[in-house]
C-alpha cells in the first residue's frame, strides 16, 4: 500500500470542529500574553500551578503521580508527572523552545540627531530585515536599575499605548538607494531603529545638548526609575504588536507572531497537564531558550540544564544516587524535539519536494531529519525509533503526516533534536508545519494544532 494521506478536515465531525476551534481560542490567548520567553514562563508556571503541580525543590522525595516544575533563570521551565516505573528505565520527554526571532535592543540604544530620538537595535535569529519595517511594535522585557531593583517593561499592547516602529524609506525615493540591493539588505541590521520621540525637554539646562533624547530619558525616568545607564541592564525586545487573529473567512488558520515555536510549548503544556491516571514512564515537558540563536547559553539545550534536572528527579525517586544512574535514565529515554515544519506555500512550492513536503491540515509532521543540504547538523533519527513514533500515532488514530525542510541543496534548518541524542535520547522532530515561518504573522493550522495536541498527551501516557 503506497503511503497516502488526506486532509484531516474530509468528513469531520461538527462536533470535533467545534472542540478544535474551543482549544485554539486559549492557544491564541497564550501568545497573546507570552510573546517573549520570559513572558512565556510566567504563563506557563501560572497555568501548571493552577492544575496542581509544585515546586520540586519543596519536595525530598517524589512517589509515582506526583507533579512538579522547575525553573531555570526565567527563561525554561521543566514540567514532570512522575510515572509508576523505575526511573532509570527512562523518561519521555517532549522539549519545545519558547524564544522567537525579534529585535533586540542595544545596550547603549539611545541618540538624537535632526530633532528625531532613535534606538539603535540588535536582530535575534533568522528574520527578513524587511519584514520588520513600518508594522508597529511593542517594547517587552525588564530593566534592572542600579539599586538592583526589577523592573518589567511592556508598552504596546494595551488600546490605550504608543506602539513603536521602524521607518521605511517611501517608493518614490527608494528606486536607486534601496532597489538595487539584495532581498536581504533592502533593509540592512544598522537600518533596523526605532523612532521613539520628537518633542525636546522643557527643561532650560545650557549643557543638555540633545534635548528630544532628554525627553525620552525623562518619561523613562518617570515611568521604572530608569536613567540611560540602565540600558545596560536590562533586556529589551521589540515584537509585533498586533494580537494572534483566525485566518480565512472559515477561521481555519491562526496568524500570529511567535508561532515558531510556542505553538509546541503550548500544546506540550496542555498535554502534560491533562495526562488520564498516573503514566508508566516518567513524562517531562521542557520549554527551553536561545534555539533560534543556536541553543547556547545557560538557558539553551547545549548547557547541562537537562541533565541538572533530571538528576534531581531520579535522585527524589532512588535511593544512593550515582551518575551512572543518570546516564543509564538519559539513554533508556524517549523524546519528541517539538519544533515546527515548513509547510508547502501553493506560490513558492519550487523550494519544496512536495512529494516529502508538509502541508496545512495533513495533522502533525514527523520529521526523521533536519539540517542543510548533506544533512549538516542534524540528528536524523534511527529506522526503529521512527518505526515507534509511527506505530504509536497510527494506533491512536493520529493524524500525522511526513515532512523535510525543502529541496535538498535549497538551505534548511536545525532544531533542539541533535542536543536531546547528543546525551543518548532516543530523539525525533515532531511538530505541526507553518506558513511565513520566521515573520511577524505566521500561520498555523487549527487541526493541526489540536493532532499536535494529541500526540503529544499519547506519547506521555503510552510510549514506552
Amino acid at each position: 500500500m503506497l503511503l497516502k494521506k488526506e486532509n484531516g478536515w474530509k468528513n469531520e465531525a461538527v462536533v470535533e470542529k467545534k472542540e478544535i476551534f474551543k482549544f485554539c481560542e486559549e492557544y491564541k490567548r497564550s501568545l497573546d500574553l507570552g510573546k517573549t520567553e520570559r513572558e512565556y514562563v510566567k504563563y506557563g508556571l501560572s497555568l501548571a500551578k493552577s492544575h496542581g503541580f509544585v515546586c520540586a525543590s519543596t519536595k525530598e522525595t517524589l512517589e509515582a503521580g506526583d507533579k512538579v516544575y522547575y525553573v531555570n533563570r526565567e527563561k525554561n521551565i521543566v514540567l514532570a508527572v512522575i510515572g509508576q516505573e523505575d526511573i532509570t528505565k527512562g523518561i519521555n520527554y517532549v522539549v519545545s523552545h519558547i524564544d522567537s526571532p525579534r529585535i533586540d535592543l542595544k545596550q547603549n540604544p539611545l541618540y538624537e540627531e535632526l530633532e528625531l530620538a532613535y534606538m539603535k537595535t540588535h536582530y535575534y535569529g533568522g528574520i527578513k530585515k524587511y519584514q520588520w519595517a513600518s508594522i508597529p511594535l511593542s517594547l517587552h522585557g525588564i530593566v534592572i536599575l542600579s539599586n538592583g531593583e526589577k523592573k518589567e517593561i511592556i508598552i504596546g499592547e494595551r488600546d490605550e499605548d504608543p506602539v513603536f516602529t521602524i521607518p521605511d524609506l517611501l517608493p518614490h525615493l527608494a528606486a536607486k538607494y534601496q532597489g538595487e540591493r539584495k532581498t536581504g539588505e533592502v533593509i540592512k541590521g544598522e537600518e533596523l531603529q526605532i523612532i521613539v520621540g520628537t518633542i525636546p525637554t522643557t527643561l532650560k539646562d545650557d549643557s543638555i545638548k540633545e534635548m528630544v533624547k532628554y525627553s525620552v530619558l525623562e518619561e523613562l525616568n518617570k515611568a521604572y526609575g530608569m536613567i540611560e545607564e540602565d540600558f545596560i541592564s536590562a533586556e529589551l525586545q521589540l515584537v509585533p504588536a498586533f494580537k494572534a487573529k483566525d485566518v480565512g473567512l472559515d477561521r481555519s488558520l491562526i496568524g500570529a507572531y511567535g508561532q515558531d515555536d510556542r505553538i509546541c510549548g503550548y500544546t506540550s503544556l496542555k498535554a502534560i497537564i491533562d495526562i488520564e491516571g498516573i503514566p508508566v514512564k516518567t513524562a517531562v515537558c521542557f520549554l527551553a531558550d536561545k534555539e533560534e540563536t543556536g541553543s547556547n547559553g545557560s538557558t539553551g539545550l547545549q548547557s547541562n540544564y537537562l541533565e541538572y534536572f533530571t538528576a534531581d528527579l531520579i535522585s527524589k525517586r532512588k535511593l544512593n544516587y550515582s551518575d551512572l544512574d543518570l546516564r543509564r535514565t538519559l539513554w533508556n529515554s524517549n523524546a519528541l524535539s517539538s519544533d515546527v515544519n515548513a509547510a508547502v506555500d501553493p506560490l513558492f512550492k519550487g523550494v519544496h519536494d512536495c512529494q516529502n513536503a508538509a502541508k496545512l491540515n495533513y495533522g502533525i509532521v514527523v520529521t526523521k531529519f533536519t539540517g542543510s543540504r548533506g544533512k549538516s547538523g542534524t540528528n536524523d533519527a534511527d529506522a526503529e525509533y521512527v518505526w515507534s513514533i509511527r506505530n504509536l500515532l497510527n494506533t491512536a488514530g493520529i493524524i500525522w503526516q511526513t515532512g523535510e525542510l525543502g529541496k535538498v541543496d535549497e538551505g534548511g534548518g536545525g532544531t533542539v533534536a541533535k542536543f536531546l541524542a547528543e546525551v543518548g535520547i532516543k530523539t525525533i522532530d515532531v511538530g505541526p508545519a507553518l506558513l511565513a515561518m520566521h515573520s511577524p504573522f505566521e500561520v498555523s493550522s487549527k487541526l493541526d494544532i489540536y493532532e499536535t495536541y494529541r500526540t503529544y498527551k499519547v506519547f506521555f501516557e503510552k510510549m514506552n
